[in-house]
């Protein structure tokens, strides 16, 4: 006879589950083995932090559901940076956690808590399941984490509700979502009368998969487009119309400001302002209509629409699309102003000669395969990457752009290397892999092949350039120097240090071409960030 977990576990096979991540505990036991028989594989990592982010990277390659298991206590206290992130980048993600039961839980302390307490700020909902509702909890929770703009969702499973066996029953489909078609009239006029339309494209689109009906509005209303940086790559980089990737470098946003001043018309497709700097409040002039196509209206306060459209984004885009005459009956743009800022960001963010950070992307760039999944960790680094790395398709360059957390990028890697086919490519700056060293027994374990490249300046480079900028003193964002290659060996893999070009590229080759994983230290010295970004 099933077992609560096994009903959990089959509702989460029949919702596109294919892997869960974690670090299992008494409580959670009953569930990796109903996982297993479900046929969800149940991967160990060395931290809940961790474990999400790779439950993420999978989802990015695969679109399959991802799921984060964690036990009781501090499973779950590890497991809450990983669940902000959720929240904050839009991935659905499943978090089950086990605890005990209610009549437990008032005599029993060790180690207890309100899971559902703690994870409600962050999560889209929780539940907890009970006798008979296992299965109900699940087709729920995934519903909600899918809506609208994704994010995460908790479930407690009770130990004594895992383990009891229960009757079996029928488990009815997950329900496909429908997506209409929304009425535009009066967006449809205002794309009509502009010639200077200017597309700012965010993360709603890479999340509905819909870059070909932005191509095809973008193409028709001859507009511009800018995407944010977690959506590099919804049109090709190299294609003319896209002007580049905007959001958190001072250099660039100053770059793309006279073509925020000139647009006669700006539409927001899919635009989350979470991934974006202060500065981006309010960025557009007062006058200009802003046609805000969103899949969740939510009142952020970071910029004013003249008209929101909110539901699916690729069937508005679809239906403005159909309302256009065809791009010769029209004249946009006519001063090529899109044209001459895209080569301004590219020469603003071509690296000097020498050795650097700039060097370091570029390199890296010529030598990776052109099918690359690529990984980046928050920091200076990741900024300047973001501005350099050219984008063919979407989710090639994954990265935490609405909570920046650090720790993310090896993780991530690991999880895209795990589902895909892709070579797979993680940049992290010191400070960040020191937080996840552990991993990389990880990818071994796995017997995965990544090559990370880890940029050596033995200092947070991007709180010490604040620090400065502030006129303060350094302080605490200073450290020791770590031998990164001789870790690497340790670990099973592949270590080096390069300090130039032709190095770099060298075993950059070697690196692609060997299995197993590479670690690559670039000593750029401190500093090396000022003034790129």
């Amino acid at each position: 006879m099933p077992t609560g977990a096994d009903f959990v576990a089959q509702a989460l096979r029949s919702a596109g589950a294919s892997h869960a991540f974690g670090i299992p505990g008494g409580e959670v036991l009953a569930l990796l083995a109903a996982l297993d028989r479900a046929g969800i594989r149940f991967l160990l990592a060395k931290h809940e932090n961790a474990a999400g982010f790779m439950a993420e990277g999978v989802w990015h390659v695969t679109g399959s559901l991802p799921v984060l298991v964690a036990t009781l206590g501090p499973g779950v206290a590890n497991a809450v940076n990983v669940v902000a992130n959720a929240q904050q980048d839009r991935v659905p993600l499943v978090f089950l956690t086990g605890c005990v039961g209610e009549a437990e839980a008032e005599s029993y302390t060790h180690q207890v808590f309100d899971h559902r307490a703690v994870l409600r700020p962050l999560v889209k909902a929780s539940f907890r399941a009970a006798p008979g509702t296992e299965d109900l909890v699940v087709r729920k929770a995934v519903a909600i984490a899918r809506s609208g703009r994704p994010g995460p969702v908790h479930i407690d499973l009770p130990v004594n509700v895992a383990e009891a066996s229960s009757p079996a029953r029928a488990l009815p489909a997950t329900p496909n979502r429908r997506q209409g078609r929304v009425d535009g009239d009066e967006a449809g006029r205002l794309i009509r009368a502009a010639r200077r339309p200017l597309v700012l494209a965010g993360l709603d689109v890479v999340n509905e998969g819909c870059s070909a009906a932005l191509a095809a509005f973008v193409r028709r209303s001859g507009a511009a487009l800018l995407t944010t940086y977690k959506a590099k790559g919804v049109l090709p980089e190299d294609d003319a119309a896209v002007v580049g990737a905007v959001g958190l470098s001072p250099k660039a946003d100053a770059l793309v400001r006279p073509l925020l001043d000139a647009a006669d018309l700006v539409i927001l497709a899919g635009y989350d302002p979470i991934e974006m700097r202060a500065g981006w409040r309010n960025p557009f002039p007062a006058a200009t209509p802003v046609i805000d196509i969103v899949a969740e209206d939510i009142q952020h306060g970071m910029h004013a629409a003249t008209l929101v459209m909110a539901g699916p984004v690729g069937p508005a885009l679809a239906g403005l699309t159909e309302a256009l005459p065809p791009v010769p009956d029209r004249a946009p743009w006519p001063d090529e102003l899109p044209k001459r800022v895209r080569a301004a960001l590219r020469d603003a963010f071509t690296p000097p000669p020498g050795w650097g950070p700039g060097t370091v992307f570029q390199t890296l760039r010529e030598a990776a395969p052109a099918e690359t999944v690529v990984t980046a960790d928050s920091g200076a680094h990741r900024i300047l990457l973001s501005q350099t790395w050219r984008c063919a398709s979407p989710r090639t360059l994954l990265q935490s752009t609405g909570l920046c957390t650090m720790g993310c990028a090896l993780p991530l890697a690991a999880g895209a290397a795990l589902a895909g086919d892709a070579p797979t490519l993680c940049f992290v700056g010191d400070a960040g892999l020191e937080m996840v060293l552990g991993e990389l027994a990880t990818v071994r374990d796995l017997r995965l092949s990544v090559v990370v490249v880890v940029l050596v300046d033995e200092t947070l480079g991007l709180i010490a350039m604040k620090q400065r900028a502030s006129g303060l003193d350094s302080l605490g964002v200073s450290f020791g120097a770590t031998d990164f290659a001789g870790v690497a060996r340790a670990m099973g893999g592949h270590g080096v240090v390069v300090s130039d070009g032709d190095a770099l590229r060298e075993e950059a080759q070697d690196a692609f071409r060997r299995e197993g994983f590479t670690v690559i230290a670039c000593a750029i010295g401190q500093r090396a960030y000022d003034g790129t970004f």
